[in-house]
Parts: C-alpha cells; structure tokens; sequence
C-alpha cells in the first residue's frame, strides 16, 4: 500500500520514478503541467493524426492536467483551477498515452482501456482534490495559453506549479486506487 509520506516529482517526469509509484501515493508535483479539456482534446487527437501520430507542443513526456482555470484573481495566474471529471477525457486518453504523454491528472475513475493504456505505455493518472480549486491555484507560479486560445477555458495552457498536490489513482501497473479501498 502507498507511503504516507508524499513524493516530491519533478515536470517533466522522470519514467524511472514513475515505474517506482503505486496507487495511492501522496504526491507533490513541481514545473511546467498542461492544462486542456473536452474540446481541446477534440482538436489534439485531430492534429496527432495528421502528424502521423507525433504531439505537438512538446507534450511528449509532459502531464496534462483536465481543468478549465478561471481568470486571473489576487495576484496569481488563476482564481481557481480545480480537476474535471477524467472519465470525460478517457476517448482519449489510450492515444495520448500511446503518441508519448507520460501522465494525466483529473478527478474520478478512469476506463478500463486507460488502465490498460498506462500499464502499456509506462504511464501514470494521478487525481488532484476536487473541491479544492482555489487552493490548487494557490500552487501555480505562471500559466501560458499555447493553443486553441479560441476555447477559452478549454484552451492548451502551459502551466508552472509548485507542491501541487496529487496521489497516484492509476499506477504503471494498472493498479487503480479506487480498486483498493
């Protein structure tokens, strides 16, 4: 079962420690995490295919984090930006995985086939607290749009965070915390 101390891990992720977590760790994330939801996810899956299955971005190896930030608010990038539902993203998920991203975040449950997906490819989903948006915002340093600007909230953004805090729900394994409790 997972350590209650949290792990500290470093953006981009290290695969290495990624294989050394298990569902249910703490941990606090800290560098550049990617933020997009449905609609923007539309539009990845649309621009992986006509690349011929390459991320653009540089999202290879990177997170993304399902959340849609509010405006700026006392002095930080965002007044709140908390998980949305991952079972939202699960269509995919598989793909994204596959094409080079090495983890997600949301809240919730997550497929089957993502299960499958993060044991195949060496990948990790980590739930953020829902609930919790306007601490979590407490943890972003910076934020960039870097595409689908058009979306709104729902656009590709870069941001940087610092102890944002997670635990593993899927691990590389396909062990999911939901099945241990």
């Amino acid at each position: 079962m997972a350590s209650a101390d949290r792990i500290r891990l470093a953006l981009p992720f290290d695969r290495a420690a990624l294989a050394r977590l298990e569902a249910g760790d703490s941990c606090l994330l800290t560098g550049p995490l990617y933020t997009l939801r449905d609609a923007g996810h539309v539009r990845l899956l649309a621009e992986l295919e006509a690349a011929g299955g390459a991320l653009p971005y540089g999202l290879d190896g990177q997170a993304i984090f399902y959340a849609g930030p509010t405006p700026e608010a006392a002095g930080r990038p965002f007044g709140a930006v908390g998980p949305t539902t991952a079972s939202r993203m699960d269509f995919a998920a598989p793909a994204l995985h596959r094409a080079g991203v090495a983890a997600t975040v949301g809240k919730g449950r997550r497929s089957s086939e993502v299960r499958d997906a993060c044991r195949a490819t060496g990948s990790v989903y980590f739930v953020a607290c829902g609930g919790a948006a306007a601490y979590l915002a407490k943890c972003v340093a910076s934020s960039e749009t870097v595409a689908y600007d058009d979306l709104g909230t729902e656009a590709l953004r870069r941001i940087d965070v610092v102890d944002f805090p997670v635990f593993v729900g899927v691990d590389v394994r396909g062990r999911d915390v939901y099945d241990l409790v």
